[in-house]
């Protein structure tokens, strides 16, 4: 990560979605937990809303005490002063001895270190395969958060992150990335054009393999979690079967069987934590490798409010039943102000993202991560500059390794 654009809004252009990844399970992830959640069998549990009223009736939650929270006040000044001063862009290659290729992905630099891949998570904000904005803080939210699940759901499978140098890093031995997202959705909603909900309201009824009812309304939750994986194109998601993703030789049947329910299992236990937070998963995507022992691990990020749509539960039913929006804290309402003023699939400069939504935004992010977490975002210190502090940090640690 070398010099930070101090920029609100970096270039708008597509980017190219190479995806790097980690490795390795033999190391010792950052620090030790016992699960309270142990699936008691391979059986795949559906999670009701309902189910989880005395978990929630202590901590209803609303979209207007999210609104209107004190811990909002005390973060917002710090949001606002470091709208100039978000990592946009890093080039450890150039600060960092060791450091050989750079992939810039949607929201991650990625650096090749020989046997370590050094994965920088930036304060980029993408959506409709663009970066729409850069978002105060983003990128250690990501981070943070992505450490914490990683931690928490190794009674699921195994991850590759060897360590977390830095507030904005993790770093991960090599593997071999399957070419597939594994996109797991619990309801019938969104935006975009591979939304499940775009999809059904067009008159889908089998998508990626799933076959689906008639008489869905936006919102409604499924009977049971589905599967709807992607492969890449050059520029966007591009839907797949299960089947077309054996026959193009994007995995074996055995690695797809195991990589899928791996992806259901960290859903639905996903699911279950958030309830025990105030809070439905609604859907979300995994990324897998293959270590050199051939394990399959977990990498990129999870449960992230980048890769993960969230609502508030308590007053989800109601509001459905009013046929009302769910109250959703992620980043729903920034891509639909986009769509609302321009096309952002076809427009070649998509226009400012206002400043009052890149910092309720960035709000959202820190109070899903403190929600989620159970503990306090560190606001960090902007002595240093965070290029420098990264550079430093990924240095001393690529050292120790080796």
């Amino acid at each position: 990560m070398s010099q930070c654009m101090r920029t609100l809004n970096p270039p708008k252009t597509l980017l190219n979605n190479t995806n790097l990844s980690l490795s390795n399970p033999t190391v010792p992830s950052i620090s030790s937990f016992e699960p309270k959640f142990k699936p008691k069998s391979k059986r795949y549990l559906r999670i009701s809303v309902t189910s989880a009223h005395n978990q929630t009736q202590k901590q209803k939650l609303s979209l207007d005490a999210l609104i209107n929270n004190s811990r909002k006040e005390e973060l917002l000044g710090a949001i606002k002063g470091s709208l100039s001063n978000c990592l946009s862009e890093t080039n450890l290659h150039l600060t960092v001895p060791g450091l050989k290729s750079k992939t810039r992905g949607k929201v991650r630099d990625i650096y090749d270190g020989g046997d370590y891949l050094v994965l920088v998570t930036t304060d980029r904000q993408s959506a409709f395969d663009r970066i729409l904005a850069s978002i105060p803080f983003k990128g250690q939210v990501l981070n943070e958060t992505s450490l914490w699940w990683f931690n928490r759901t190794q009674h699921i499978t195994q991850n590759a992150v060897v360590s977390a140098p830095d507030k904005n890093v993790a770093i991960a031995k090599k593997c071999s990335v399957f070419p597939v997202e594994f996109v797991v959705r619990g309801y019938v909603t969104g935006s975009t054009d591979t939304s499940l909900w775009t999809i059904y309201k067009s008159g889908i009824r089998n998508y990626c393999g799933n076959a689906l009812p008639d008489g869905l309304v936006k919102n409604q939750k499924l009977t049971e979690n589905i599967l709807t994986p992607t492969t890449k194109a050059t520029d966007h998601d591009v839907p797949v079967t299960p089947s077309e993703i054996i026959e193009q030789g994007l995995m074996t049947q055995a690695d797809y069987d195991e990589a899928s329910r791996k992806a259901l299992s960290l859903f639905e236990y996903g699911q279950r934590v958030a309830l025990e937070h105030g809070l439905i998963l609604v859907d979300t995507k995994y990324e897998f490798g293959k270590g050199s022992d051939g394990s399959i691990l977990l990498i990129d990020e999870v449960h992230t409010p980048d890769s993960s749509r969230y609502w508030i539960a308590h007053s989800y039913e109601e509001r459905i039943q009013d046929g009302l929006e769910p109250e959703n804290v992620d980043k729903e309402f920034l891509r639909l102000w986009f769509k609302d003023h321009c096309d952002p699939y076809k427009d070649e400069v998509l226009p400012d993202a206002p400043e009052e939504l890149v910092c309720e935004l960035a709000w959202r992010y820190i109070f899903l991560y403190e929600k989620i977490t159970k503990s306090k975002f560190e606001v960090p210190l902007l002595e240093e500059p965070i290029h420098d502090r990264i550079s430093k940090n990924v240095e001393l640690a690529l050292s120790s390794l080796k």
